[in-house]
């Protein structure tokens, strides 16, 4: 079993001797308590073995928490893959994939009357007699991929059709990665490298009549016994097996680059909807049809027509070679799909039809202007949902979450369900079970949504993956585009990243060949943006408005506005910033203003509150520690008047009702953000991703203050800013205009103006090249105090290839570590960080020597271990 341990030197298998009583329930994948250390703690039972390699006296298994498999392999292997990619351990990606045990959702028993209605209600746990796990149990639903493994783990729970789920009484319990032995001879330090037995036969996990399809036989796993390991099983396929260098398409930018050898630790459990291959009760091995989806298998009889054959693995990604049927026979378009919206798109009708025939093709699609994403979004999980297999789509917040769900109820109706941390513990668990055990098909969630265990999952999509929501903040800091294609390349499942705008991650992958483009022509894409420009981007301009660059609102501004006002239109302004006067700098110089104390930003108090307001004091107050700078003077020139940096949203609008009086202001920011506006004349000032919807579009859009965005100290504000700019430009009507107020030579300007979101990325990627940064190299940030971070590199037998850069003070954008935050006035310990850079080849082999090396130090009980972030968002 595993035990859900902090320590990085205990993220290893224990072996734990099953009581007679227990037998019946304690089943891969459940829910125990076990004594450790001799303090009961949390865990999760992983195999059963009849006999274990232990010496020693084994402890007894406390108790089973629930019957309910909430860990299937698929999910394990997953979990392994993201611990070895992020230098992090097992227990600590299990927290975020599986929510917390809801006792009254999970058996069944009613719901309190405050509790809202989630849809489609997951059925009470099966009796422990019969070792169901739910409706889909003994059909076999297959193996999940996300949070905690669908009710499939073992899908025949109580039979013995898994090698490594008989259930002898009094075996012993062991924790080989999922049924599978432990991995192999490159596995993460810290974890357990021996092999484990099969409950059944003695011999190593894995076993049985045939080899199940979704193992990998040449992983560099222990060999199985019985009939010989499928020739079709490829050896260096999945995440990285075995090869000590990165996988993935061409490994430079692939999803597989950076994971660990062995953390495809190929349970044994098809990764696809029918009966699992093998069945240990007789020595036949069960017919399989061959489906498209890399290691995905059907059951015989659900379909007619298919040729027979015995289950095999090409791995995770790539296509398997067998006879196809014709796409549109596989899957119908669903109700209501309009195909016509994807033929827009070069390449659109292929795309639908690799989807429909499971090809599992990869897009990075450029959604166009005006574009109804969520509704395209939800077509292509529909058509998923068709064909018998699930769906997970990502959104960046729950505004966007309600859209695409709405849009996913109106096609496969009770079959979709909402997953995010904004629900309750009851409703988030209802649900999750609901996906768990096969009776909601389309998950559409927050980041946590990319572990969600659908069954045969088909496709999964990330919205806007620029969005720095999608970067978990708890250890071991996966971001879930990351994830999504690890588990895609592994699951063989269609990938598509959606947006306006384009990441350098994407565009890295893009160029390796693992995805593809989705664009529109460029006559599409005209006839469809609305007109955008730069003041003063002409002489002409320039001779007509000599200020058009100086001023915030320029005339050309105010003359569209009202033109579109009195044309009964819309009209949106985007501030970087909410409130009056965020921020403050020297009239003189710019240079920003700051505490002479703390050296804190300094603003107006009162952000949110008018012009004239008497609770608002005349002098700027630190943002920090909160004292009034009464006699401010610039450390730079000298100078003592301040002027306004960014005029924040408050501010703005009342400005705005001054120029156009009569006019409806409305603001969209904060805790009061506007999901949508009713139709007519009015201005709409909305904080960055808080531009709320109109239907029809807005005649002009309003882009302020660019050089705030352009101007940050960050890695990605180029790209930020123009994925910002591009979601608040698509909410214009294609004869509408857009105005932004930068400079117009800046090359991002340039590109909204053209609107090439990809160019930008392929710009972008090519300049972190240059200078290596991520994503052309694999960079590790380690935070902590000087003592920790030495002590750690001192500890870590760093590959030859790694650069080591600082240490440096910690960027005042990123967040200490736990631990080191200071309360009151104590500032707490001075953090410092250090970022280790190698080539991508190179980037698992710096994981597990930085995993190495953090359990060496835990294991020595070192106090205040320093923080790892591989490829952290902020990277100073």
């Amino acid at each position: 079993m595993l035990p859900l341990l902090t320590p990085a030197h205990l993220d290893r298998d224990f072996d734990y001797l099953v009581p007679p009583e227990l037998d019946d329930i304690a089943r891969p994948g459940v829910r125990v308590r076990v004594r450790f250390a001799g303090r009961l703690v949390d865990g999760y039972l992983l195999s059963r073995h009849a006999e274990s390699d232990h010496p020693g006296k084994l402890v007894r298994l406390e108790r089973v928490v629930s019957a309910e498999q909430v860990l299937t392999p698929e999910i394990l292997r997953l979990a392994t893959t993201v611990a070895a990619r992020c230098a992090g351990t097992r227990a600590d990606v299990l927290r975020l994939a599986i929510p917390p045990r809801h006792a009254r959702v999970e058996n069944g028993g009613p719901a309190k009357k405050s509790a809202e209605t989630d849809g489609p209600t997951a059925p009470a746990v099966g009796s422990a007699a019969s070792g169901a796990a739910g409706p889909d149990a003994e059909t076999g639903a297959g193996v999940q991929d996300g949070p905690g493994m669908d009710a499939g783990l073992g899908a025949d729970a109580g039979s013995d059709s898994d090698a490594g789920t008989a259930t002898d009484v009094g075996s012993g319990v062991s924790a080989g990665l999922g049924a599978d032995a432990g991995p192999g001879p490159d596995a993460v330090p810290g974890t357990d490298a021996e092999p484990r037995m099969d409950a059944a036969s003695g011999v190593h996990a894995g076993s049985g009549p045939a080899d199940e399809p979704g193992t990998d036989a040449g992983s560099g796993n222990y060999a199985r016994s019985g009939a010989d390991a499928d020739p079709g099983a490829d050896a260096g396929s999945g995440a990285d097996v075995g090869s000590g260098t990165e996988t993935g398409p061409s490994m430079d930018h692939g999803p597989g680059t950076g994971n660990d050898a062995g953390t495809n630790s190929g349970v044994g459990t098809p990764r696809g909807a029918g009966r699992t291959a093998g069945s240990g009760s007789g020595g036949e091995a069960v017919p399989l049809r061959v489906v498209d989806v890399p290691g995905a298998t059907v059951a015989p009889g659900e379909s007619g027509g298919s040729p027979v054959v015995r289950g095999s693995d090409t791995g995770s990604a790539g296509v398997r070679e067998a006879d196809r049927s014709d796409a549109a026979g596989r899957a119908a378009l669903p109700a209501g799909m309009d195909p016509g919206a994807w033929r827009r798109y070069r390449h659109g009708d292929a795309f639908l039809t690799a989807l429909a025939g499971r090809r599992a093709p990869r897009a990075a699609w450029q959604a166009l202007p005006g574009e109804d994403w969520a509704r395209r979004l939800a077509e292509l999980a529909a058509m998923v949902a068709a064909d018998g297999r699930s769906a997970i789509l990502m959104v960046p917040d729950q505004r966007d979450l309600d859209r695409v769900l709405r849009e996913c109820e109106r096609l496969v109706g009770d079959s979709a369900v909402g997953l995010s941390a904004g629900l309750g513990p009851a409703a988030r668990y209802r649900r999750w079970l609901a996906v768990l055990r096969g009776t909601a098909r389309v998950v559409v969630g927050t980041r946590s949504a990319v572990f969600a265990p659908a069954v045969d999952l088909g496709l999964v999509a990330i919205w806007d993956d620029g969005d720095d929501t999608y970067a978990e903040p708890r250890a071991p800091y996966p971001h879930a585009r990351e994830v999504a294609m690890l588990r895609a390349h592994d699951t063989g499942a269609a990938f598509v990243a959606a947006g306006f705008a384009r990441t350098a991650e994407i565009q890295a992958v893009v160029e390796t060949g693992w995805a593809h483009d989705l664009l529109a022509d460029r006559a599409t894409l005209r006839a469809a943006a609305p007109r955008i420009s730069a003041p003063g981007d002409s002489d002409a301009a320039l001779e007509r408005d000599p200020m058009a660059r100086a001023i915030r609102i320029p005339a050309a501004a105010f003359a569209a506005a009202r033109k579109a006002l009195a044309a009964g239109s819309g009209v949106l302004v985007q501030v970087p910033r909410r409130g009056y006067v965020p921020a403050l700098a020297c009239t003189k110089c710019r240079t920003p203003a700051r505490c002479r104390r703390c050296v804190g930003p300094l603003s107006l108090p009162g952000s949110d509150r008018p012009a004239g307001d008497a609770g608002a004091a005349h002098s700027p107050v630190c943002r920090w520690c909160g004292r009034t700078e009464a006699a401010f003077r610039c450390p730079t020139c000298g100078g003592r008047v301040l002027r306004a940096v960014v005029i924040g949203a408050g501010r703005t609008a009342e400005e705005l009702g001054r120029a156009f009086p009569g006019v409806p202001i409305r603001g969209s920011s904060g805790a009061a953000v506007l999901d949508t506006v009713p139709p007519g004349p009015q201005v709409v000032v909305a904080t960055v991703g808080a531009e709320p919807l109109l239907a029809g579009g807005y005649g002009v859009g309003l882009l302020l203050d660019g050089w705030a965005l352009l101007g940050r100290a960050d890695l990605r504000a180029a790209e930020d800013a123009l994925r910002r700019w591009l979601s608040a430009a698509a909410l214009v009507r294609p004869d509408g205009e857009v105005l932004v107020m930068a400079d117009p030579a800046v090359p991002t300007v340039q590109a909204l103006l053209r609107w090439d979101p990809a160019g930008h990325a392929a710009a972008e990627l090519a300049q972190r090249t240059e200078v290596g940064f991520p994503p052309a190299v694999r960079m590790a940030a380690v935070d902590g105090t000087s003592d920790g971070i030495a002590g750690l590199l001192a500890a870590a037998e760093l590959p030859a290839a790694v650069e080591v850069l600082g240490p440096v003070p910690l960027p005042a954008a990123a967040r200490p570590p736990s631990g080191m935050r200071g309360d009151g006035d104590d500032p707490g310990a001075e953090v410092e960080r250090v970022l280790l850079r190698t080539p991508r080849t190179h980037g698992a082999a710096l994981a597990r020597a930085l995993t190495a090396a953090q359990a060496i130090r835990s294991s020595q009980r070192a106090e205040s271990p320093p923080r790892i972030q591989m490829d952290p968002l902020e990277i100073g």
